[in-house]
This record gives structure tokens, sequence and C-alpha cells, in this order.
């Protein structure tokens, strides 16, 4: 289980494990928590007292501190598996699905005509349409697209990170995701 752990403003930063989140709070790192606990680390018992350590961790954690603004600005990282969950896993060639092994990263302009590994400029295709278009442009084989391509958002990039969300994570995401986004439907 992974904790989402924000800025202090409630931007996305990083998917943190449980552990790391009860570091945050023994060290009064954590400004706001969201969501009811999800998890509950013990540690050692007080030789006073008897009691043991206990640590409640939330589901949705914000840290204290600066707010990093280089980390919001960029485009999130392009990688197989989060361009083929933002596009359904559907080729945008023939608009059918397809498990992930049966898909390839499509360049719209080929990156030996000049295109760029980007997100504008990649789609999600199957082996059999990628293979039929080549290095030719989409007009050149007669080909549409089914859909186009986006960049997504710093919440669509966290949905994509292919973790397992939990449903207060998701509720905290999708509320910030625009409604256009292919993830929402």
């Amino acid at each position: 289980m992974d904790v989402l752990q924000l800025d202090i403003s409630g931007r996305p930063q990083a998917w943190i494990s449980a552990k790391e989140a009860a570091v945050m709070v023994a060290c009064d790192a954590i400004a706001w928590t969201l969501g009811e606990p999800c998890a509950v680390l013990r540690g050692g018992i007080q030789r006073v007292t008897g009691r043991q350590s206990v640590i409640e961790v939330h589901p949705i954690v914000a840290a204290r501190g600066a707010i990093p603004t280089r980390a919001w600005r960029q485009a999130p990282a392009l990688t197989n598996p989060k361009l083929f969950a933002r596009d359904r896993h559907v080729c945008a060639y023939c608009a059918k699905a397809f498990g992930e092994d049966d898909l390839t990263r499509e360049h719209i302009v080929p990156t030996s005509r000049g295109g760029a590994d980007s997100w504008m400029n990649c789609i999600t295709a199957c082996r059999s349409c990628n293979a039929h278009k080549g290095n030719r442009l989409c007009h050149e084989m007669g080909m549409d697209l089914a859909y186009l391509p986006y960049v997504p958002s710093l919440h669509e990039d966290m949905i994509l990170r292919g973790r397992r969300i939990l449903a207060d994570q998701m509720e905290f995401l999708l509320a910030s995701v625009p409604r256009n986004s292919r993830l929402r439907t």
C-alpha cells in the first residue's frame, strides 16, 4: 500500500511507502492528512509506561516545508506503461483494445522524419497498425487517428503511474483531473 505525498499546497509529489510516511509522522514533517488511517505501524514498548508506540498512517499526507516549484512545471516523463494507460490500451488507428504485450509506442511524425519522442507526438498503436504505417505520415497511408494525444496533468500522471490507488487517493486525484480526460471514462 502506497501513500500519496503532497506538498503543503496540495500538489502531488510522490508515491511513498507506509514506512516512509510513518517516519514523516514521527519527525513531525506532516502538515495535514486526508482520509481514514490505512495502516498502523507498531514500535517498541516504553519502559516506564509499558505502552507500545503506535503510528497511524493516512492515505494522503502533505509534507511541511517549502513548495518545490520545479516539480509541477515539467511535463511528466513519457513511458510506455503510462502512454498505454493514457490511451486506455486502445490502438489510435484501428480503435481496438489490446493487452500491453501487443501494443507499441507510435510516433505520429516518425523520429526518422524529425518527430519528437514526446506526449504530443506519441500514441498507442497495435503492432499490426504500427508495422503497416512504418515511417510514413498518417495522410500518406490514408490513416486517421481515433483520438488525439495530450500531455497528462500532474494529477493524471500520478494515476498513470500504475499504482494500486485507494478510493480516498483516487477521489483526491480525480478532483483535479480535467473533465475531458480519458481517465474519467
